[in-house]
This record gives structure tokens, C-alpha cells and sequence, in this order.
């Protein structure tokens, strides 16, 4: 049984705001592992993108919505943690 992610394994975003319900694997079946702002067609769509890049992009766009700026800091910080970056 495949294992079932709440968050993106790349960036941490929750995969039920995903506007497109997720991303999607080379053969165009569902990848439920990474939302589809960083993962399309079974590719990274920034495939050079280091984990402290992605700290600060998302550390930016929690930035944009008043209501989490606070939590800014502790969520960025788990992103180390997840399945992309975990092995880097």
C-alpha cells in the first residue's frame, strides 16, 4: 500500500489547498507526495533548488498572507525533514 502524505514532501504545503489536487507522475497518474507548484509530469520543476532555497521561497510566500507570518519561522524549519531533502 502506497503511503498517503498530508503535506508536500518537498515544500510542506498542505496537498488539500493544492488547486490542482496534487501533482502528477510521467504517465499522468496522481503523485500524491508533491503538490503540483513543485512537482508536474513526474519532474521537479525547480530540479537544482537547494533546501535552504526552499526555505526562503516559502518563508516568502507565508509572508504574503498576514494570518501565518508568525508561524513563518516554524514551519520553514521542518522542511529539512521531509522526503526530498531528507537524504541531501
Amino acid at each position: 500500500m502506497e503511503k498517503v502524505y498530508k503535506n508536500c514532501q518537498s515544500c510542506g504545503m498542505p496537498l488539500k489547498k493544492d488547486p490542482k489536487g496534487g501533482s502528477t507522475n510521467n504517465d499522468g497518474t496522481k503523485n500524491n507526495m508533491y503538490c503540483s507548484y513543485c512537482y508536474d509530469k513526474g519532474r521537479f520543476l525547480q530540479p537544482d533548488c537547494t533546501v535552504e532555497q526552499m526555505q526562503e521561497f516559502v518563508r516568502e510566500k507565508i509572508k504574503e498572507m498576514p494570518f501565518l507570518k508568525l508561524f513563518a519561522g516554524m514551519f520553514v524549519k521542518g522542511i529539512p525533514k521531509l522526503e526530498r531533502w531528507k537524504n541531501k
